[in-house]
């Protein structure tokens, strides 16, 4: 069995992606050079392993329903895209309702996409609660990275027709065209698959799941930087870095690194220790 078919199952019918060497060849250059002052590329994935980690044992917690709103408030720390809107469900009657619907999503036997939209419709259907498709794909794709493709909006929502997918795309006229992709599993399969592939033409062999999360994270990221609109500053200020926004969607700018443990009890040693002040601010704002 090849790399790449061990990756993911082979029922699922993945749609056709027409995707732009260059622009992937350019991200993967700019996330190499931007990554080497703070210890090379390597650093950044051994980070998205630990964040793993982390949600596989949170995923446990669930399963046995022992994960309690402290513990969550840490998993929080590491998505950008939940952290600031969901304070409202971090009291303890809320968060035993957003439990329930989480062992609902591990438990589920239906495929992937009913059981992200079930657990969505938990939650009001408006713009403020558009965060909680990113919060059910991350708990998916990070305690299960192997058979669950990241599949964040940021990075392919087929209505808004934006994302890493529109970025990479190949055609003349991208910015006047709407990709005719859906935003399902298949979808975020087949690219991950694609990328799985760039990437091992290009010499990366090992933790590949990981690395084609973070090359997501850049391509998007350049995405931000290159275009600056006041709807991205509310959630992406000015880079200090070039690796600021990479960091950022990765859930990774919320921690710093050093000894000590993490708010996951489990997990010892030197770690990412969560800043805890940092969180609260996100969380109130």
């Amino acid at each position: 069995m090849s790399m790449l078919s061990a990756l993911s199952p082979r029922k699922v019918e993945r749609p056709v992606l027409d995707l732009s060497g260059e622009a992937l060849r350019r991200s993967l250059q700019a996330m190499i050079a931007g990554s080497e002052e703070h210890g090379g590329i390597e650093r950044y994935v051994d980070a998205v392993k630990l964040k793993s980690a982390m949600f596989q044992q949170a995923r446990a917690e669930v399963e046995a329903g022992e994960l309690d709103v402290e513990t969550f408030k840490g998993l929080c720390t590491f998505m950008a895209t939940v952290r600031r809107r969901i304070g409202p469900w971090l009291s303890e009657q809320a968060f035993t309702e957003l439990r329930e619907g989480l062992t609902g999503l591990f438990a589920s036997s239906d495929d992937v996409d009913a059981r992200i939209k079930r657990f969505c419709t938990r939650f009001p259907d408006d713009k403020g609660h558009r965060w909680t498709r990113d919060l059910a794909t991350e708990m998916l794709h990070y305690s299960d990275p192997e058979r669950i493709p990241l599949m964040n909006r940021w990075v392919w929502d087929a209505n808004a027709n934006t994302g890493v997918l529109r970025e990479i795309w190949h055609a003349d006229d991208i910015d006047h065209m709407t990709i005719p992709v859906a935003d399902g599993y298949a979808t975020f399969l087949m690219l991950r698959e694609e990328l799985s592939q760039f990437l091992s033409d290009n010499g990366f062999f090992r933790d590949m799941l990981f690395y084609v999360d973070v090359l997501c994270a850049q391509i998007y990221a350049n995405y931000i930087c290159e275009q600056g609109g006041s709807y991205l500053r509310v959630d992406f200020s000015a880079p200090e870095d070039p690796m600021q926004h990479t960091r950022r969607l990765l859930g990774l700018d919320g921690v710093r690194p050093g000894n000590g443990k993490t708010k996951l009890k489990s997990i010892d040693g030197e770690a990412f220790v969560i800043d805890d002040e940092n969180l609260s601010g996100q969380l109130e704002s």
